[in-house]
């Protein structure tokens, strides 16, 4: 039986791909530009608001606690994320590229500020590799794009 641990690293590793190779399909094939462009921020979308989802069950878990956050900041939270995630999808491009780099940054140093208690060590180094991995690719498309435009 796969661990827990080691099922999230696979994952999460596996989630990197469609970043990357929308990146790579940039640059190597500008013909499909405007498809890439579209993917890329649709997949950006999805990621971030799958991993916004994670602080609900964390929020239902703490029922009157207020260490180190409230379920209703938590929850607050979750939704802030989420609705910047689906709100990117309806902006320019370069305004896209803006805001995806900076929620990415945003969501990981939310985890690794206030919600370090709730992860084990190995998720925020597994955090940190896809943050920077993802952001990554963020500023990649946004150097291409201004580099196009």
């Amino acid at each position: 039986m796969i661990s827990v641990a080691r099922l999230a690293i696979f994952v999460g590793i596996a989630g990197l791909i469609p970043f990357i190779t929308c990146v790579v399909v940039l640059i190597a094939m500008p013909q499909y530009s405007v498809a890439m462009l579209g993917y890329f921020y649709l997949y950006s979308a999805g990621i971030l608001a799958f991993m916004a989802g994670v602080y609900w069950p964390i929020a239902m878990q703490l029922d009157n606690r207020c260490y180190p956050l409230s379920p209703l900041v938590t929850m607050l939270l979750s939704q802030v994320f989420f609705v910047t995630a689906g709100v990117g999808l309806l902006l320019s491009t370069p305004a896209q590229i803006v805001l995806y780099t900076l929620a990415y940054l945003a969501l990981y140093i939310t985890d690794a500020r206030w919600m370090r208690v709730y992860w084990p060590a190995w998720y925020l180094r597994l955090r940190l590799v896809l943050t920077v991995v993802a952001v990554t690719c963020q500023l990649t498309v946004g150097a291409w794009f201004f580099l196009q435009h």
